[in-house]
């Protein structure tokens, strides 16, 4: 195969080949006949075999990024049973806990701090928070691919396949708690209400600012309104500050990564999308979920072997 070829299949088995492409076709179809088939799903599918069969570095990327592509298929999965079949909604009492510990004495009376940045905002503070909530899944990514290319995949490989373990965590979480988002409670009141679709909330200041609708994008597509506690947003960023720490990275890069981190935990109040008591769980869920991780899976040594052999595939 001359080298101006589109796809390089060299070192591919066939075993692996048919892997790829009947595995693609599977998702393609169960999107399409039981979920619900998306633009994004299928640019996702395509980038997939693209990386995978372009070249043999790409090809190695492609796998190394399989946890995120897992992590995407199994929050969107979450709407097949929604959480709120198994548990009850929580919007009064969340409210009321998160006013009585980190209530705002403002206007005559006591504000949560959702309610309080709802009413004093400012145009610097929404850009900001829009920056800086765009990073939220990117941000991982982009510390993996950072790993990638510089050397350290054994590193990129246990933090991917540890930020799938988190969500796990996560997803568990919302089942275990369904909960409502500040802007359910602040708009609508304390009844459920199962038609209502996403909210980008006060990230709409953002999208008016620029005169782009990015999260009104986003957002109209959620899955699950009722999936406030824990915030994963508050800990997707942790998780690539604590690999970053782990992975022996400069202090320009743990700096950056810790930023982008408190300034998603801000943006999160700020926006109205999680009280203050979701960003704290979060960040616990992110750190007992790494403890759990590295101390308890990596230590087992089947798991271990499976690391061990996933990195040598993409070194």
């Amino acid at each position: 195969m001359g080298n101006n070829t589109l796809f390089n299949l060299k070192g591919l088995s066939r075993k692996e080949t048919s892997t790829v492409i009947i595995g693609t076709v599977v998702f393609l179809l169960f999107q399409w006949l039981v979920v619900g088939l998306l633009p994004a799903h299928v640019f996702m599918a395509g980038l997939f075999n693209l990386l995978f069969f372009a070249h043999p570095t790409s090809r190695k990327l492609a796998v190394m990024l399989i946890p995120f592509i897992l992590f995407e298929m199994s929050y969107d999965w979450m709407r097949l049973y929604p959480n709120y079949k198994v548990n009850p909604i929580d919007i009064r009492g969340l409210y009321e806990t998160e006013k009585a510990l980190f209530g705002i004495a403002a206007e005559g009376t006591t504000l949560t701090p959702c309610e309080y940045f709802s009413l004093h905002n400012n145009a610097i503070a929404d850009l900001m928070s829009g920056i800086f909530y765009l990073c939220w899944v990117p941000g991982p990514i982009a510390l993996s691919l950072w790993l990638f290319f510089k050397g350290k995949r054994n590193w990129s490989v246990r933090f991917t396949w540890a930020f799938l373990f988190v969500n796990m965590i996560g997803f568990a979480g919302y089942y275990i708690h369904p909960a409502a988002p500040p802007w359910f409670a602040i708009n609508y009141g304390f009844e459920p209400d199962f038609s209502m679709p996403g909210n980008v909330a006060g990230l709409a200041r953002f999208d008016e600012l620029i005169g782009v609708p990015v999260f009104h994008s986003i957002y109209v597509n959620n899955s699950n309104i009722y999936a406030a506690v824990p915030s994963l947003h508050a800990a997707y960023m942790l998780i690539a500050t604590i690999y970053a720490v782990l992975s022996k990275q400069s202090r320009t890069t743990i700096g950056l990564c810790f930023f982008i981190t408190v300034g998603i935990w801000f943006t999160a109040i700020y926006s109205s999308h999680h009280y203050t008591i979701d960003v704290l769980l979060g960040i616990a869920t992110a750190i007992v979920g790494v403890l759990l991780f590295e101390q308890g899976l990596m230590r087992i040594p089947a798991f271990k072997r499976f690391i061990q052999s996933y990195t040598d595939y993409i070194s």
